[in-house]
């Protein structure tokens, strides 16, 4: 079975506080039905500042999410670690372990927006020391011993549940990323599909003697929507799914920006055309889950501001005509 993921990121160029309260509040009663009907992960993100509303806060959400289901999994793709405080970052991460039982898995990115890091007060020009510091931090905090942090000895407490520590990766795109994840000893996470980063981050985990792996998308991820008519989908939302995507690509415009789900489409039949966002049917969606690049489904229903009404359509075809072939 592929590992079926259910994405977040609250978007909605429309909103007001009436309708995004609704969103997020949806949300979380989406995600509380693919917890029941069997879906491996919800995925969630960061932004700040986006006219949109762009998720700022993706571990308040995280922690939401949590309460609100059993056994799914909540994976931050991905927390700009270097805008926290790497005590306090290491505080929050420990307490939503505590209380889901380790269904947190955190990925630690640097971002690529400076204006993100002007707003927070953190130097662009130092993110990789920022992250060097954070994700040391955290490695320390949570064995719960007393450590030297800043000139000063402190100690994090309570220890997190999850031994050695909460599910941690290092996310990027870059030689340097994967250094620091070996480095650390921790999983690597590239943001697309890229093997010869794969076998980079091998051999630099060979030369620290440390134990790593490497989890990566797959080279065909699409951002699913389900529709019994995808023409008639495409004609009434594709504005939606254009929307995120070209959001997203004009935040990618650095020379290093590299990801699984960016898009290059200008209009709404360049982007069906290219298969990043693709609406399908629930057939199709099977055919995709059977194909040798279906080793994981990401269902976006409330991609771009999508009406609530229709993500549920979507949430509901893949609950009742996928999901159960795809568990039998």
């Amino acid at each position: 079975m592929p590992v079926t993921v259910v994405r977040f990121n609250l978007v909605d160029p429309a909103a007001t506080p009436e309708s995004l309260s609704h969103r997020y509040r949806s949300a979380l009663e989406m995600a509380a039905y693919a917890d029941d009907r069997g879906v491996s992960t919800v995925q969630t993100e960061e932004h700040h500042g986006a006219g949109n509303g762009w998720l700022p806060s993706p571990l308040v959400f995280a922690g939401a999410v949590l309460g609100a289901t059993r056994r799914i999994s909540v994976t931050v793709s991905a927390l700009i670690a270097p805008l926290y405080d790497p005590l306090r970052l290491a505080e929050d991460l420990a307490v939503l372990d505590l209380a889901s039982g380790g269904r947190l898995v955190t990925v630690a990115g640097l971002g690529y927006r400076p204006e993100e890091y002007a707003a927070h007060g953190r130097d662009w020009q130092r993110r990789g020391r920022l992250q060097d510091e954070v994700l040391e931090t955290l490695l320390k905090a949570w064995t719960g011993e007393p450590f030297d942090h800043r000139g000063r000895t402190v100690r994090v407490m309570p220890r997190p549940f999850t031994r050695p520590h909460p599910p941690l990766l290092v996310g990027g795109g870059s030689r340097p990323a994967a250094r620091r994840a070996a480095r650390l000893g921790l999983p690597f996470f590239p943001s697309a599909h890229l093997p010869e980063l794969e076998a980079y981050y091998l051999a630099r985990c060979r030369e620290y003697g440390t134990a790593g792996w490497c989890t990566m998308p797959s080279a065909g991820t699409s951002l699913l929507h389900l529709s019994e008519d995808p023409d008639r989908a495409w004609a009434l939302y594709g504005g939606h799914l254009l929307h995120e995507a070209r959001t997203y690509a004009s935040w990618q415009t650095g020379p290093g920006a590299r990801s699984a789900v960016r898009s290059r489409a200008t209009d709404v039949a360049e982007l069906r055309r290219e298969g990043v966002h693709r609406i399908v049917t629930p057939e199709e969606c099977l055919a995709l889950a059977e194909s040798a690049g279906g080793d994981t489904l990401v269902l976006h229903p409330l991609c771009g501001g999508l009406p609530v009404d229709e993500g549920w359509r979507s949430l509901h075809l893949f609950g009742e005509k996928v999901l159960p072939r795809l568990i039998r």
